[in-house]
């Protein structure tokens, strides 16, 4: 019969979930947080976990998130929660569970669950895009000699003008076979000794620094001192420049440490004609995150995105190759598609005229510097779209310090701070 792993901080549910599985001749394991799954996975691979989502130190998806980054998740795995909603199991399902059960489970839906999840085949994980895979691009093969190049004199390497997907390959680059992969900037919960021991050999990475609440400032520092002992590349990246942390408040010494070896991204301005050879192996990286849906480029939607001028250089490049996967309503993205969104974006970009701001020079400092500020964020808002992830990048904000600064000057964004954006 099969190894099941029982992940759940209650003691009860643990126990009822282990007699009820034994007597059905399974071999069960126990753990009550997510530390102790990580450790059961390590030490014996099981054929399926059951795996509560509310868990008082790492959330079951947080969890489900990380093995999969680290192509641990080579077993089924079922979700559990006693505040069971859609988008919880939409969300669980997406990063790579193959069911979802609300508690309080009922004996048959428990064993016909388990029965279909240890019949579901698991797929090998995809060794991920490096740069590798683009060995046809002049402009990233000479990145790639760089960054190897600065990689081997440093354990701490600093991405400029990077963020999200390039980043990420990038960073994947640098990963020896088989090592394991931490990302920092996707962790909620404080850094341990033990996930640095568990990582040991691989990589630290960050999407994008300036996205990097306080307690993920505080797992950075930790980990930038133990480096060296657990043999750690620590690969941020930083879509702004270097200043722009401290004025947001970092710790100068912290800034200092991370800018000491940095590699900035190549320029696209010029190099049009690499674009229909890079754009589809970002797209490959986005469809095997699960971060879009399956989609492909058709040579005419290549041969526009060739021709358009990325003023905004790899962000604006990354954003509509994103943005192009969720919104074609085919798998094949066309030169429609491609045209649509881009001049649609053209025309946002068009300057408008500026709002009078001579009346703000005849009221109280507050009460101007208040006017100027709404007027501000209604700007970057309307920019954006309403995107709460590019106005943080413009304005420099964490983004709960936005919301907050948002709610002072009631401006209403229409989304809950808690939303992941697309």
């Amino acid at each position: 019969m099969a190894q099941i792993l029982v992940v759940d901080d209650e003691m009860g549910i643990r126990e009822l979930l282990s007699e009820i599985l034994s007597d059905e001749g399974h071999s069960v394991m126990l753990a009550e947080n997510a530390a102790a799954a990580r450790k059961a996975r390590g030490e014996k691979r099981p054929d399926l976990v059951l795996l509560d989502i509310w868990m008082p130190d790492t959330d079951g998806i947080s969890l489900l998130k990380e093995w999969s980054a680290a192509n641990l998740l080579t077993m089924p795995v079922v979700m559990m929660s006693g505040h069971g909603t859609i988008d919880s199991a939409v969300e669980a399902t997406r990063v790579g569970a193959v069911d979802f059960l609300e508690k309080p489970i009922a004996l048959q839906k428990l064993l016909q669950t388990v029965k279909k999840a240890l019949k579901h085949e698991v797929v090998s994980s995809k060794p991920p895009v490096t740069l590798d895979a683009f060995a046809r691009s002049p402009l990233l093969r000479d990145l790639k000699k760089r960054l190897e190049q600065a990689a081997a004199n440093t354990s701490v390497l600093l991405l400029k003008s990077a963020s999200g997907s390039i980043a990420e390959i990038c960073a994947r680059t640098l990963q020896a076979p088989r090592t394991p992969w931490l990302d920092l900037s996707a962790s909620s919960v404080p850094l341990t000794q033990e996930m640095l021991e568990n990582a040991s050999g691989g990589v630290l990475f960050i999407a994008d620094l300036m996205l990097m609440g306080r307690l993920q400032q505080k797992n950075l520092a930790f980990a930038l001192e133990r480096l060296a002992k657990y043999n750690l590349q620590l690969v941020a990246a930083l879509s702004r420049p270097l200043t722009a942390l401290t004025e947001a408040g970092w710790d100068p010494g912290l800034v200092a440490r991370l800018g000491d070896v940095s590699v900035a991204l190549p320029q696209l301005s010029g190099h049009a004609d690499e674009v229909p050879e890079i754009a589809p192996l970002v797209l490959t990286h986005l469809v095997e995150r699960h971060d879009v849906p399956p989609r492909r480029f058709s040579t005419a939607a290549l041969n526009s995105l060739r021709l358009y001028h990325w003023p905004g250089e790899w962000v604006e490049l990354l954003a509509a190759i994103r943005n192009l996967a969720i919104a074609a309503l085919d798998e094949e993205i066309s030169a429609e598609d491609v045209n649509g969104l881009l001049q649609r974006d053209a025309a946002a970009e068009v300057p408008r005229p500026a709002a009078p701001v001579l009346p703000m020079f005849d009221q109280p400092l507050r009460d101007a510097r208040e006017a100027f500020e709404r007027l501000y964020f209604e700007h970057h808002l309307k920019n954006e779209r309403g995107n709460m992830t590019r106005v943080a990048e413009k304005t420099g904000l964490e983004r709960t310090h936005l919301y907050r600064k948002l709610k002072q000057l009631g401006l209403n964004t229409g989304r809950r701070p808690d939303e992941t954006e697309q």
